[in-house]
């Protein structure tokens, strides 16, 4: 693994944005975490049609996508020789993780930044992605935080509205100012995804009622600053290795965390967040995002926010801007987040507004 393009810097970090994905892309889809896709073939089937049906790209699988579980756990170097694969396509476009995991982290060894440098597409995906997300960044190129092809991209029934316009403006559309918006309404269940009669019929969400809404936790003055950031659980893993964030890239960064089905209990996000304090990234970030905590009952997410406070006047950062509940996590329907684009928080006017 090579440094970040921003080690050693005191200048903000700038990032390449990689080229817009549009009707005609060709994008790649990566098991870069697990091959449970073989188990689930009739999902990927729905998610590669409706992402055709809606932005027009045609999903072409990794040579080693659809080798099935036993064969990619057994071999990390041919789930990198994918994205390597992705990368040094020229029919390529973009790519996108196929369903996450938990041990992309085994990834790192294998991974070459400099192609990453040399080749920039966007790479769309969360959860345990957020280690390949995380060395999009280190490379100085942009990487966008949000669903995977067997997760909302593969909706039952069809993909949300809410999805399709937060991937369409941070992806698709000409890049424009866009501010993010709380969704109407969400669900963190549904059916077995081995239900192939189930895949065609709508999941029921429940209408956003105003104490699920976005949070303000703290903050009164406007902050901005670049992206970065991704599932808590995972940052844990990566945290300590070679592909951890050099101290430069983290400078200024608005943070954006989100917890995965384990539901870590409120005080072990604390925890985590303190990690983040004796490594100085809360005493120069810019503002923090959490997204709506699957799981979480209202009890919980009153403790979580608890937590956050208490870390951050600990960190003597009790002017920091944040704001909990996005949807950028695991509930849907999710937003997509250009990790590396400027980010603004406005506390007053109650507004988060990306530059992506």
């Amino acid at each position: 693994m090579t440094t970040d393009a921003s080690a050693g810097s005191t200048t903000p970090p700038s990032f390449v944005r990689p080229p817009r994905l549009g009707p005609g892309s060709r994008v790649a889809a990566l098991s870069l975490s697990s091959g449970f896709v073989t188990e689930v073939m009739h999902r990927y089937r729905a998610g590669v049609r409706q992402v055709a049906g809606a932005f027009g790209w045609e999903v072409v699988p990794a040579p080693n996508a659809l080798r099935g579980p036993d064969y990619l756990a057994a071999h990390p170097q041919a789930r990198a020789d994918d994205l390597h694969w992705a990368l040094t396509q020229g029919d390529i476009h973009g790519m996108v993780s196929v369903i996450g995991g938990d041990d992309s982290v085994r990834l790192l060894p294998h991974l070459d930044p400099d192609l990453l440098r040399a080749h920039p597409k966007a790479f769309l995906g969360f959860s345990d992605s957020t280690v390949t997300l995380t060395q999009f960044l280190r490379a100085g190129v942009m990487a966008y935080h949000g669903p995977a092809l067997l997760t909302d991209l593969a909706e039952n029934g069809g993909l949300h509205p809410f999805t399709v316009r937060g991937l369409r403006r941070a992806l698709i559309d000409e890049p424009a100012p866009f501010d993010l918006e709380p969704a109407p309404e969400w669900t963190a269940g549904g059916p077995d995804w081995r239900d192939e009669v189930a895949q065609e019929v709508p999941r029921t969400f429940t209408p956003a009622s105003p104490t699920e809404g976005w949070t303000w936790l703290q903050g009164d003055v406007p902050a901005q600053g670049h992206l970065m950031g991704g599932c808590l659980e995972v940052l844990d893993m990566l945290n300590g290795t070679p592909g951890w964030p050099s101290p430069a890239l983290w400078r200024g960064a608005v943070l954006a965390l989100e917890t995965s089905e384990d539901v870590p209990p409120p005080h072990q996000v604390g925890y985590w967040l303190r990690n983040y304090a004796a490594q100085g990234i809360l005493a120069g970030a810019a503002g923090l995002l959490l997204a709506r905590p699957r799981g979480y009952t209202p009890e919980m997410t009153a403790e979580l926010h608890g937590w956050v406070r208490r870390v951050l006047a600990e960190a003597d950062r009790p002017e920091l801007p944040v704001v909990a509940g996005l949807e950028f996590g695991h509930t849907s329907p999710q937003l997509t987040l250009p990790l590396g684009a400027q980010a603004r928080l406005d506390p007053q006017a109650r507004r988060v507004t990306i530059w992506p």
